[in-house]
C-alpha cells in the first residue's frame, strides 16, 4: 500500500519525504518536479523567502536511472537559507535563545503547540507547522501524479477567489488547464481586480485567502467504498485537502449549495445509454456517491483563510512574560493561494494514487495499467 511521510523544519537542513509502495517501472520525469516546484513557490502576493529558496529535489532511494524499483523512495529539498539559520537551528549544536519566540502568533500553531509539547518557545513548534513543509509535499505529489497519468487519470484546479473576488462562472476540464500564472485564475478581468485587493492588503500590512476548485479526470467507478466510513473517498480527499495548511473547509460537487436546494435539484438522474451502461446528464454529486467514485469527474472546492503571520502583528500575549503584546511578525506572503492551488493537487493526488493501488495492486507499473484497464 502506497504511504506517504514527510520530516523537516522550515529552517532546517532541508525537507524530506519517503514514499513507499510505489510499484516497479515508473519512468519518473525530474524536470516535471522542478516545474512543480517551481510553481509551488510563484503567484501574485509572495514573499522574500521565495527569492531566497530556487527548491529542487534530489532522489536518495528508490529509483535507478529515472525508473522506480519499488523500494522506498526518498526525496529530499535542501533549504538554502539553513545557512543563514545553522547558527539557531543546527542539530549537532546552536544558539536556542537566538531567534526565539514568545509573541505567539493568532491563527498559527504556535500557542497551541507550545501548550501541547511542554515548550517555551514557539520556534519548536512553528518550525514544523510552516507551510514550508509543502514544499516537498509538491515533489512526492509529481510523482503520484505521474503514477495516475500512466493510467489516464488526470488532475487539473484553478483559484475560483481570491479575497472577496469571486469567479462563478463554470469551466471544462481543459479550459482549467489554461489558468493564469500569476493568481491561477481564468478570468483576466477578475484576475486584475484580484491582484489590486492583494496589493490593497499589502499596503494594509494584511493577508488575503480565498478558494480553489479542482477537477479529476479519468478515474473510473468503483473507487473507494460504502461498506465502512474509513474508506470514503470523499471523506479521504477532504481529510487529504483540510491536512494542507490554511484550508478551512472542503466541498465535494455542489457541497454546502445542496442545502438549500431541492432533492430534485440536488441529485443526478440516471439514463440508460445507446452504447451500453448508464450515463448522468448532470454532475452535481462531483463524481463520488455513496463514498464511491462513480466515473464522472471529480469536482472539489477548498477554501484557504488568510495568511497568519500579518506585517503590523496581532494582540496577543508574550508567553515568557504572560503580558499583552503584538504578535511576531516572521517574514510571510501577502496571499499564497496560488501556491496553494498546487499543494492540493499534489495532496489530491496522493490520495487518489493510494485508493488505486489499495483495490488493484500490483508489484510493477504493467501489471497496474492491465488491471486498471480492465475495468469498466
Amino acid at each position: 500500500m502506497i504511504h506517504l511521510t514527510t520530516a523537516g523544519e522550515s529552517h532546517g537542513k532541508g525537507l524530506f519525504a519517503i514514499l513507499e509502495g510505489i510499484p516497479a517501472g515508473l519512468e519518473i520525469d525530474l524536470e516535471k518536479i522542478d516545474e512543480a516546484l517551481a510553481l509551488r513557490q510563484g503567484g501574485y502576493g509572495r514573499g522574500t523567502r521565495q527569492r531566497i529558496e530556487k527548491d529542487r529535489v534530489e532522489i536518495l532511494s528508490g529509483v535507478r536511472n529515472r525508473v522506480t524499483l519499488a523500494s522506498p523512495i526518498t526525496l529530499a529539498v535542501w533549504n538554502r537559507d539553513y545557512e543563514n539559520w545553522k547558527a539557531y537551528m543546527a542539530p549537532e549544536g546552536c544558539d536556542t535563545d537566538a531567534r526565539r519566540l514568545t509573541t505567539v502568533r493568532p491563527g498559527h500553531a504556535d500557542l497551541t503547540g507550545v501548550m501541547k509539547f511542554g515548550q517555551d518557545n514557539a520556534r519548536n513548534v512553528l518550525e514544523r507547522a510552516s507551510a514550508r513543509e509543502t514544499a516537498v509535499r509538491v515533489a512526492a505529489g509529481e510523482i503520484f501524479r505521474q503514477l495516475l497519468a500512466a493510467l489516464g487519470i488526470e488532475i487539473a484546479g484553478y483559484v475560483k477567489s481570491v479575497g472577496s473576488v469571486s469567479d462563478e462562472k463554470e469551466y471544462s476540464f481543459e479550459e482549467i488547464q489554461h489558468r493564469s500564472s500569476l493568481l491561477g485564475m481564468l478570468d483576466s478581468v477578475l484576475e486584475e481586480k484580484a491582484c489590486r485587493a492583494v496589493d490593497e492588503a499589502k499596503v494594509d500590512k494584511d493577508t488575503l485567502g480565498g478558494t480553489i476548485e479542482l477537477r479529476v479526470k479519468g478515474l473510473k467507478a468503483g473507487f473507494g467504498s460504502c461498506m465502512t466510513y474509513a474508506e470514503k473517498l470523499d471523506a479521504r480527499l477532504a481529510a487529504a485537502l483540510m491536512s494542507v495548511q490554511a484550508v478551512k473547509g472542503v466541498e465535494v460537487g455542489l457541497g454546502f449549495a445542496a442545502a438549500s436546494l431541492r432533492g430534485s435539484e440536488v441529485h443526478d438522474s440516471i439514463y440508460p445509454s445507446a452504447q451500453g451502461g448508464v450515463f448522468r446528464k448532470t454532475n452535481r454529486a462531483g463524481g463520488i456517491e455513496g463514498g464511491m467514485s462513480n466515473g464522472e469527474e471529480i469536482v472539489l472546492r477548498a477554501a484557504m483563510k488568510p495568511i497568519p503571520t500579518l506585517m503590523r502583528g496581532l494582540d496577543t500575549v508574550d508567553i515568557a512574560t504572560g503580558n499583552p503584546a503584538r504578535a511576531a511578525t516572521e517574514r510571510s506572503d501577502i496571499c499564497a493561494i496560488f501556491a496553494c492551488e498546487r499543494v492540493l493537487e499534489s495532496a489530491l493526488a496522493a490520495v487518489l494514487a493510494e485508493v488505486v493501488t489499495e483495490r488493484l495492486g500490483g508489484d510493477n507499473m504493467a501489471e497496474l495499467i492491465s488491471r486498471y484497464g480492465a475495468l469498466s
